[in-house]
Formats: C-alpha cells, sequence, structure tokens
C-alpha cells in the first residue's frame, strides 16, 4: 500500500511540473513582427522563428503586413535596416 501511495505521489508531482512548464512556455512566446531584410527584398518573421511569414519586395509591402498581423495579436511591429539594425518599433499593444 505505501509503494502505490509513493508512486501516485511521484505521478502527481510529474503532471505538475509537465502541466508548470506548458503554461510558461506559452506565456514566453510573444507575436512581435520583424521586418528583415531577406535575399533580393524584404520579409516578415515573427520573434523566435526561423522561418519567415513572408516576403516581400518592398519594405513598405512587408511592414504593411507586419502591421496586420501585429494589430491582430496585440504585438509589435519592429523594421530592420538593410544593415540588420533596428530602425523603428511600433507597438499595438493596447
Amino acid at each position: 500500500m505505501s509503494n502505490v501511495k509513493s508512486w501516485i505521489r511521484t505521478l502527481v508531482e510529474l503532471l505538475e511540473v509537465f502541466f508548470n512548464s506548458s503554461q510558461q512556455s506559452k506565456r514566453g512566446r510573444t507575436w512581435h513582427q520583424h521586418v528583415v531584410p531577406y535575399e533580393e527584398g524584404w520579409a516578415v518573421r515573427r520573434e523566435g522563428n526561423q522561418r519567415i511569414t513572408s516576403k516581400h519586395r518592398k519594405q513598405s509591402k512587408a511592414i504593411s503586413k507586419a502591421k496586420s498581423l501585429a494589430k491582430k495579436y496585440k504585438a509589435d511591429v519592429i523594421i530592420h535596416r538593410e544593415s540588420g539594425g533596428i530602425r523603428d518599433r511600433i507597438s499595438y499593444d493596447d
């Protein structure tokens, strides 16, 4: 009987750790959109992603796409220069 209680207690602790860590990872992820130089044009990339969301020939089109996504998710748009440095940041986190 003691072994069963010990096993159940261990299982409960593992489940608590699992659920607590999954909630923390959801909070750590943002929807901030970066407008970055990409090949011969510009791309929109969600913060933390390696893949791009969309690619554009003009920076203005990439900014428009990033703004629409940021408004939808109440996030920021971070606009980069061709050199990679940050040029501007627009916040939509009402």
